[in-house]
């Protein structure tokens, strides 16, 4: 059986926006019912431009339903800009974290948040990026490529695990396997240094970007974060309300606050939890 968060269980018992809004600013259907996992997603901007009804329906799993709500949830009062931001793994983040096997259902909520944004601003999507990798499934070029590219996937079983490609009759393993060849050796050819930062830039950048990345996320939890001291790459902090109990504190420290520091401050901080 899978192991499933409190949060998982909690979504998939009680989802939040299940239904379908009437004349919707954005609408994505993703997936299939022939291949286990289908969405569709809609959403409707309020007079300020920002997400004010999010719904879905769906057919899948615990995770598939979980990942759906949690999404509508996320998305309620950002802008269309805020909302394209979303990835995968904050979907993931949110509900505390998914089985590896089970990724795919918070890449699958993205996809359609992305498509549903790419309705409402009425751009075309091309003949590659529509193009069929594997069939078992109806998985994209580009959905493995983003895949890859976002979760630094290595081998064709994560693949497969974020996006089911290579799932069923093995067929594209070669393909899925050159994709990912490709995507990493874009990536490690990619200029990896960046400018040395002084200490106190880096803290007023940890301190901005907990502020503006972290902190709202996890306030809608009820939970908080606090900033105790920075020494050298390691980032103290204390976990404050709903965090500060949560079974799966530790997991959402380094999967979410500590991977966001790393993706947009330093990629050698290590976030520590402290008693203050």
């Amino acid at each position: 059986m899978w192991d499933y968060t409190d949060k998982v269980k909690d979504h998939f018992l009680n989802p939040r926006n299940v239904g379908e809004i009437e004349n919707p600013d954005g609408v994505a259907e993703v997936g299939s019912i022939a291949c286990g996992d289908a969405l569709k997603f809609t959403f409707k901007l309020d007079e300020g431009g920002k997400i004010k009804e999010a719904k879905f329906k769906t057919f899948g799993c615990a995770s598939a339903i979980a990942s759906a709500s949690a999404m509508t949830e996320m998305v309620k009062g950002m802008t269309v800009e805020e909302a394209a931001k979303v990835t995968n793994q904050d979907i993931a983040n949110y509900l505390g974290g998914l089985p590896q096997e089970k990724m795919h259902c918070s890449v699958l909520g993205r996809e359609a948040l992305e498509k549903a944004i790419s309705f409402y601003k009425g751009t075309p999507v091309t003949a590659e990026e529509e193009k069929i990798v594997c069939e078992c499934f109806g998985v994209t070029q580009m959905e493995i490529e983003r895949a890859v590219h976002e979760n630094r996937l290595a081998t064709v079983e994560e693949v497969t695990n974020f996006t089911k490609a290579g799932g069923g009759c093995g067929n594209c393993h070669p393909m899925v396997q050159e994709i990912i060849d490709r995507v990493l050796s874009q990536v490690s050819e990619a200029p990896a240094e960046r400018p040395k930062l002084s200490n106190i830039k880096k803290i007023k950048m940890i301190e901005e970007t907990l502020e503006r990345e972290i902190r709202p996320a996890l306030k809608h939890d009820g939970g908080d974060i606090e900033l105790v001291d920075v020494v050298g790459n390691r980032v103290l902090v204390a976990t404050r309300g709903a965090c500060a109990s949560c079974q799966a504190s530790d997991q959402t420290l380094k999967n979410f606050v500590e991977a966001k520091l790393r993706e947009l401050v330093l990629p050698e901080l290590v976030v520590e939890e402290v008693s203050a």
